[in-house]
């Protein structure tokens, strides 16, 4: 008995070394994984950034080709704003954003210059729209021009990382999507999903009636009516009653030369 007892506690103790042997060399091979990854993380980085120097005034010129650079940023973790606006220990800004780092302020200030159009062509415009414009069509007056300053040449990803930029100031600006299209939130408040629905249809439709919606939707017409009634309140949406029965448009889905 005293025999088998010893096998039984050995092989019991082999095991417990053999276990631990593996957890061992498991930790090292994640080890090893993660310092690979690091290193080519670190070869991706140093190339991004001599290609962003190499290609900088194409970066600053080209809307295009400035949100493809962008994207590569993106993709191996590198946010070209983030830090702009962080201090160091002493309360003194630090060096700023990857983009001053790199290609010197004129990149940095122009997403927040283009930041501050944005804002400023929001608030014009709110009375218009109740706060709710297509990235598009912002795109398209801060390139005409309207709004301070002169035209931009910029993307909708210029827009939308100008939008972005606004995250730490907690600005109540935001992106939403409503049907296909983006657009520009600047109240915050959010869109309850019959409010949604209507917008959207009237995307495809180009306008809405209550009978429309009751007829499409299956909705009473208490409900219609308060719908529009609360998009009208909040100027989401105009009022034609010169129809036989009112039509409701939305001036967010109208062209910028319709405004």
């Amino acid at each position: 008995m005293s025999s088998r007892r010893g096998v039984g506690l050995s092989a019991f103790q082999n095991r417990s070394a053999l276990s631990t042997q593996y957890a061992s060399h498991g930790a090292s091979l994640r080890s090893n994984h993660a310092s690979s990854l690091q290193n080519q993380l670190s070869v991706f980085q140093s190339l991004l950034h001599n290609f962003a120097i190499q290609h900088g005034d194409t970066i600053k010129s080209d809307p295009t080709f400035r949100a493809e650079f962008a994207r590569m940023c993106n993709a191996i973790g590198v946010d070209p704003l983030a830090g702009s606006n962080v201090k160091g220990k002493s309360g003194s800004k630090g060096k700023g954003s990857w983009w001053a780092q790199t290609l010197g302020g004129d990149v940095n200030d122009f997403y927040f210059e283009l930041a501050v159009r944005v804002v400023e062509l929001c608030r014009a415009t709110r009375g218009e729209n109740g706060g709710l414009i297509g990235v598009g069509e912002c795109r398209e007056m801060v390139g005409k021009g309207k709004g301070i300053g002169g035209g931009m040449d910029i993307s909708d990803d210029d827009v939308l990382r100008a939008v972005k930029s606004l995250d730490p100031l907690g600005s109540g600006f935001s992106v939403v999507t409503v049907g296909s299209r983006q657009m520009i939130r600047s109240i915050p408040k959010e869109l309850n999903t019959d409010q949604s629905t209507v917008l959207e249809a009237i995307q495809v439709l180009g306008y809405v009636t209550c009978s429309m919606l009751e007829d499409n939707l299956g909705w009473s017409n208490v409900r219609s009516e308060t719908v529009i009634q609360d998009l009208l309140a909040d100027s989401l949406v105009w009022v034609d009653a010169q129809s036989p029965e009112k039509e409701y448009w939305s001036p967010s889905s109208m062209g910028v030369d319709d405004l």
